[in-house]
């Protein structure tokens, strides 16, 4: 099996209008709202209701959006689509999924709780996995709490800003952190 460079696996692949089902093989990393449901784009709701599963944070709450979407959480076979995929899902699931996706063709679309999967979330580890896989991965972009806070500071220095995380919760972690 050739491996793909991170350059070839992030080429954006179009959704087709006109396809009746699925998506093109991969992985589909899917921003989704952050807090008002009309920011979803119409490329990220064609993505969810195609992929032949979706990976998420919280299943409750991937459900709540897709019913809100009227999307089927369930698949054209009648089992669950969604996969629960957070901090505590171990490397080897992870790679379950990467060897079923290279030998099934299937798309797996991967959401957060909020935003974008991969910042502050496992989601890298699943497109590292998938881009040694061989797999296609497909950003399909969307809302973002920095750039819209960033847009409405007004603050002059604002195309040079710096994103390092999340502060952290404890106490003692949030005295370390420098702001």
């Amino acid at each position: 099996m050739s491996m793909k460079s991170p350059a070839e696996s992030t080429k954006r692949q179009k959704i087709p209008s006109g396809a009746p089902e699925g998506l093109p093989a991969g992985v589909w990393v899917v921003a989704t709202p952050i807090g008002n449901l009309s920011d979803l784009s119409p490329r990220a709701r064609t993505a969810l209701e195609r992929a032949d599963w979706i990976a998420c944070e919280d299943t409750r709450r991937t459900r709540s959006l897709l019913a809100a979407l009227a999307i089927p959480a369930s698949g054209r076979d009648g089992g669950d689509r969604l996969r629960r995929f957070d901090r505590h899902t171990p490397e080897e699931v992870v790679n379950s999924w990467v060897r079923e996706l290279s030998a099934s063709g299937g798309s797996i679309a991967v959401v957060s709780d909020a935003g974008t999967p991969g910042i502050s979330d496992p989601g890298a580890l699943l497109v590292r996995q998938a881009i040694q896989g061989g797999l296609q991965v497909t950003p399909v972009p969307g809302p973002s709490a920095v750039t819209a806070f960033l847009a409405v500071t007004g603050w002059p220095d604002a195309d040079s800003f710096c994103f390092q995380g999340f502060l952290p919760r404890s106490p003692q972690e949030i005295g370390r952190a420098h702001v």
